[in-house]
């Protein structure tokens, strides 16, 4: 008896029985690396941060910016927002034209002054933080008539910088929240030095029959 087979037929058997022998093949241990038809997804000849490179002539992988360029979203032109600072290279008085202040912004400067501010700080700015009590140099109260009339481009400045005994925070602190923090720190000295003119007027009345 003979079979005579399709071309098609052929195919198909040909491809059940390579299935099955791929099949056993992969139950079986092998000390060989797996074939990699294209290894180039596999292996990727990728570099990670601060790793040596052979590629480049002074064996760094983190490359320099080309001179005379920059970032693309590092342009940072907003001196007022960026360094605290106007055209003229002097401190800003109020807040950037870009900062609006509102009750989410207090909120956060609170939450961002309690983390990074408050050990040496206090709570309400008055410069009696735990880390005084261990032996740190104890900081100005911004309580002070000094720093109450500081513009806040300069407080901008010393959160980024830092000055005498206090490191610079421009890597903790992102530029939005060093300036929620100042906007938290000016509503601090408000709580702690408020006139009848910071109240509401509906409640001037009952408040000034009260102090009598």
């Amino acid at each position: 008896m003979v079979i005579r087979l399709t071309r098609h037929r052929l195919v198909v058997i040909l491809s059940v029985v390579l299935t099955l022998l791929a099949g056993c093949a992969r139950e079986r241990p092998s000390q060989e690396p797996p074939v990699h038809i294209n290894p180039n997804m596999d292996l990727q000849p990728k570099y990670r941060p601060q790793a040596e490179s052979r590629f480049f002539s002074d064996g760094a992988t983190m490359r320099p910016l080309v001179p005379g360029t920059v970032a693309r979203g590092e342009l940072n032109a907003d001196t007022a927002y960026y360094e605290g600072k106007n055209g003229r290279g002097e401190f800003i008085v109020g807040m950037p034209d870009s900062v609006m202040i509102t009750t989410q912004l207090l909120e956060r400067g609170q939450e961002r002054f309690n983390i990074y501010c408050s050990p040496c700080h206090g709570r309400v700015g008055d410069g009696k933080g735990i880390m005084v009590n261990r032996g740190y140099v104890p900081p100005p109260t911004f309580h002070s008539d000094r720093i109450r009339q500081m513009p806040n481009g300069q407080i901008f400045d010393v959160i980024t910088n830092g000055v005498r005994n206090m490191p610079a925070y421009r890597y903790q602190i992102p530029v939005d929240d060093r300036w929620a923090i100042i906007s938290y720190i000016r509503a601090l000295e408000r709580s702690q030095n408020a006139t009848i003119e910071d109240v509401p007027e509906s409640m001037r009345e009952r408040i000034q029959q009260e102090s009598r």
